[in-house]
């Protein structure tokens, strides 16, 4: 027989907890946070953050030209911001407007959830894959921004 103290009972299945506005505006906040303080810390000083990969082989990662679009961004040069990483220039916008939208639910308005299809595709999304997709694109545009 099987009691409550008996090793052979299994644990209830891990729930996951439901999606959290403000715990995603933090996260948020602090990502932008951190990229506004580095690129003003560049602005002023022009000293950024070297990148590994281009002193090694003078290629640029998919990250290079980032402290330098923040830079541009705080001067209001849209133009040189998409030209130093049209990647992240992208990946911002699309932040910035998950951020617009998660601060209008927070005070109260409505819940902005991608269409079910899409929905249910993001559900499969395990970290694993969302780690390889990273990895995937950032390869690509490793190597179409250091060949072309």
């Amino acid at each position: 027989m099987v009691g409550p103290g008996d090793s052979r009972t299994t644990a209830p299945a891990a729930v996951a907890s439901p999606f959290r506005v403000t715990t995603g505006l933090k996260y948020l906040g602090g990502f932008f946070g951190g990229g506004v303080a580095l690129s003003a810390l560049y602005a002023t000083t022009g000293q950024g953050i070297p990148c590994p990969l281009r002193m090694l082989t003078g290629w640029e990662c998919p990250l290079c030209g980032g402290t330098r679009l923040g830079s541009a961004l705080l001067h209001g040069d849209l133009v040189a911001a998409f030209a130093y990483n049209p990647l992240i220039f992208l990946g911002l916008i699309g932040l910035t407007v998950v951020g617009v939208l998660w601060v209008v639910e927070a005070l109260g308005g409505p819940k902005v959830r991608p269409p079910a299809r899409l929905g249910a595709l993001l559900k499969r999304m395990t970290a694993t894959r969302w780690l390889i997709a990273g990895l995937v694109v950032s390869v690509a545009y490793l190597l179409l921004r250091n060949l072309l």
